[in-house]
């Protein structure tokens, strides 16, 4: 049968059955028998049609057969126009492709074919009746396919819809947060220059009352250094020596008050803020895929190799205790040594480049902004600490519970295990919030915390840990019966979670849902009482510390 058009003959069981029904008809699913085949348009027509097609001026020289004629007439009286080129008609066959064309196909899309033939020069067997039937129940099947699969589309719309707003809800959401958060940054920024405001105001009205006393006695000293002539011996010596000691006095109140100057405030921005919103060039990124399509394979991390880095210092007391590390923006390391009382900061090659000495044992330690950490001392108090060049000690803030191994920052707060759950404290100080159970009204147990994305991974010093979302409530948890006195924890960029068991001496690797994905590092493999971790996702290695007298920190090397 010629391509595009043909016989059309439907028998489905409807009221109207007919043998052959009109092909403009049917395209408008209008059931009309035919009465007439046009050999131009390769169409079958009912009587409408037929007196339509004799009124246009571009069909009504066209040659109409009756169906009976068209039906039994030869292929060569069909003449059967190219799909592709409708001013040409079918002339061509190509072997290669199983397919009849025009001469212009042949000749622009067909030249290095094989078996291209004229038409007239293929053998052409009658079409079975059997194959015509085939041929009608395959149309008619993936009609009805293409019907579903459009219903499919048109229902996916909706659903995409429905996603559409559920993004643009998450969009508002995500703006919400960040001016919830610079509100709550200018919030704190008023409170700290109002609260030094009044401290500094109190001082310089104390120093004016100050000041103002000691003019009234220097004024007192004319009146009594003309009547100490009349004074005897004994009473003129002790005269003098306290109106000595008056303009002593004076004299050192005038020379600090010089030495100090006219106090000015000054604002120094936090260039974190601007920086990341103002060179952020998009809130996230959307993607699509097909439902069925499977998600990346997340990255298996094996050990290549581990090598020992010394941290110990000339003048250190006695050996180090490194308690915890982090990572500066600049890829640089800095660690707590608990012993010494030392923040140590090292260079990309992992050498010392200076230290600072705390008056406190340093535990925990994590990045604020880009210039600044914040230490967990043993005294109850964070101290800050500038890393702009060099180290230097800024304000601190009262904490409860400070002993306890654990400290966190995200999103402007600072999340501090306390032994029975956890604080969260704004930079200045300012308790946010407590959590002390989870949704199932169990304890939730000290440790260590790692930030995981929107989430807080605690420790619980027992077999795993326990993630939760920043409300507080408990997304999953993370638990593998390896672990014993689980302390260490950190989360790569692809969402690993790593886990130390301090006295199963290994390290037990979780994806983001909770499943455990394995031992990355084994007791065999001799590093015992494993405790902070910290991944290094620029070098693709874990940091790790020893909970116990070490002098040195290990770098587990992963694979690439």
């Amino acid at each position: 049968m010629a391509e595009g058009g043909g016989f059309t003959s439907i028998r489905d069981g409807s009221d109207a059955d007919f043998e052959i029904i009109c092909t403009p008809c049917g395209e408008d699913n209008i059931r009309e028998e035919a009465v007439k085949f046009c050999v131009e348009c390769n169409q079958y027509l009912c009587t409408t049609c037929v007196r339509y097609h004799r009124r246009i001026a571009a069909s009504k020289s066209h040659k109409l057969l009756d169906t009976h004629d068209a039906k039994n007439a030869s292929v060569a009286a069909i003449v059967t126009k190219c799909r592709y080129h409708p001013d040409r008609d079918i002339e061509m066959y190509c072997g290669t492709h199983d397919m009849v064309y025009c001469l212009k196909c042949i000749a622009t899309e067909h030249r290095a074919c094989e078996s291209v033939k004229n038409i007239e020069d293929v053998t052409t067997p009658f079409v079975q009746q059997n194959e015509i039937q085939g041929l009608q129940d395959e149309a008619k099947a993936i009609h009805e396919q293409l019907i579903a699969a459009n219903k499919k589309k048109q229902k996916n719309v909706g659903s995409f819809e429905e996603q559409r707003n559920e993004i643009l809800r998450n969009i508002q959401d995500i703006e919400r947060n960040i001016i919830d958060h610079i509100g709550k940054l200018k919030r704190e920024a008023v409170e700290s220059l109002n609260k030094r405001y009044s401290e500094i105001n109190r001082e310089m009205e104390s120093e004016i009352t100050l000041t103002a006393n000691t003019i009234t006695d220097v004024d007192k000293l004319t009146s009594m250094l003309q009547s100490v002539s009349n004074m005897d011996a004994r009473q003129q010596f002790v005269q003098v020596k306290l109106i000595q000691r008056t303009v002593k006095d004076a004299k050192k109140l005038f020379e600090e008050s010089e030495s100090q100057g006219t106090r000015v405030a000054r604002f120094t921005e936090n260039a974190d803020v601007k920086t990341v919103l103002m060179t952020a060039t998009e809130l996230g990124r959307l993607e699509t895929m097909n439902k069925t399509q499977k998600l990346p394979t997340p990255k298996q991390h094996k050990m290549k190799s581990k090598k020992e880095i010394k941290v110990s210092m000339p003048n250190d007391s006695i050996d180090c205790y490194i308690f915890d590390t982090c990572q500066l923006h600049d890829g640089t390391i800095i660690l707590t040594d608990y012993l010494n009382q030392k923040v140590k900061w090292l260079d990309m090659n992992y050498n010392i480049k200076c230290h600072c000495v705390l008056n406190a044992r340093p535990r925990d330690i994590c990045c604020t902004t880009q210039n600044e950490v914040a230490v967990k001392m043993d005294n109850c108090k964070v101290q800050f600490i500038s890393v702009d060049g060099s180290l230097a000690l800024l304000r601190d803030i009262s904490i409860q519970d400070g002993v306890y191994w654990g400290m966190v920052y995200i999103a402007g707060d600072l999340w501090v295990s306390t032994g029975s759950g956890i604080k969260v404290y704004s930079r200045s100080g300012t308790l946010m919030k407590s959590i002390s159970n989870n949704v199932n009204g169990q304890r939730i147990f000290k440790s260590s915390l790692a930030v995981s994305g929107e989430n807080v991974i605690v420790t619980d010093n027992r077999d795993g840990a326990v993630c939760l979302g920043r409300d507080g409530t408990v997304k999953s948890e993370l638990r593998d019966g390896r672990l014993k006195n689980t302390q260490g924890v950190c989360v790569s960029s692809d969402g690993t979670v790593f886990l130390s068991g301090r006295n199963s001496h290994n390290i037990v690797m979780f994806s983001g849902d909770g499943n455990c994905k394995g031992e990355l590092l084994t007791q065999e493999m001799g590093l015992t009482y494993p405790g902070s971790l910290y991944y290094d996702n620029k070098r693709n290695c874990l940091i790790l510390t020893r909970h116990t007298t070490c002098n040195s920190i290990y770098i587990l090397e992963m694979c690439d």
